[in-house]
């Protein structure tokens, strides 16, 4: 089996705990207006290889991956569900901590058994909730946020731990009643294990003007670290409200 991915970084320490191989899989369903990696949407473009060809670029310096292991990261891995199955189960083979970084939208009740058999050698995922609010998701990434949140609740039957992520826009996402609401959303989960806000940045503003796109949030400004760090506090609060009442 063969699958197309966009690139790899070989040290990467910002997907998944310790140094980790990062794969970044080519094709993605969702266009949220803060992504900079646009030139990851293509579907069936990028670079076509084979599992194998990805474990022999992690064996390389597979010296300095002992507390990490690799990370599928996109666009979005899901869509290549198949690959990635297979990447993850050579992995594990090799006793290799897989990580993977999705926003869930590719899930469905129908395919089942294809995630469990994906979920079976998953080590951590890494969930972007986008938005709390269904409309709110929809304006924001041009999809509909159900089968996000029918994931999650897979993920959580599955007692798959979850580091959940949310990216912090000025205007968008950074509102007390929106970051309340994610508390909510996810204080429940049983498989919760940690929480990372992403402050929203411009750094793939060039990547859109290169490829000839106009910029959806154009004159939006960068969060600072310390707004961050307060809308990560509404979140915990949040979740500790829903935590009181379990």
């Amino acid at each position: 089996m063969t699958g197309y991915i966009h690139s790899t970084e070989s040290f990467g320490t910002v997907d998944g705990p310790g140094v980790r191989f990062v794969i970044f899989f080519q094709g993605c369903p969702m266009r949220c207006k803060y992504c900079h990696n646009p030139d990851t949407w293509e579907i069936n473009a990028g670079t076509e290889v084979t599992v194998e060809e990805l474990l022999e670029r992690y064996e390389r310096n597979k010296e300095f991956y002992r507390k990490g292991g690799i990370t599928a990261t996109g666009g979005e891995p899901l869509l290549q569900i198949g690959f990635l199955t297979e990447l993850f189960t050579e992995a594990k083979k090799r006793g290799i901590h897989t990580c993977l970084d999705t926003s869930g939208i590719m899930y469905s009740k129908e395919k089942q058994g294809e995630f469990e058999r994906l979920f079976h050698v998953t080590d951590l995922v890494l969930l972007d909730i986008k938005h709390s609010d269904p409309a709110g998701h929809v304006e924001l990434t041009g999809r509909k946020q159900e089968a996000v949140l029918q994931f999650m609740k897979a993920l959580e039957r599955s007692e798959i731990p979850v580091v959940i992520r949310h990216v912090v826009v000025p205007g968008i996402t950074d509102g007390e009643k929106e970051l309340t609401d994610t508390g909510h959303l996810i204080g429940g989960l049983r498989n919760l294990v940690g929480l990372e806000i992403l402050p929203y940045h411009t750094m793939g503003i060039n990547k859109y003007k290169n490829m000839g796109k106009e910029y959806p949030l154009e004159g939006v400004p960068e969060m600072k670290p310390e707004q961050a760090k307060k809308a990560r506090m509404t979140i915990l609060r949040a979740i500790q409200e829903v935590r009181r009442n379990l």
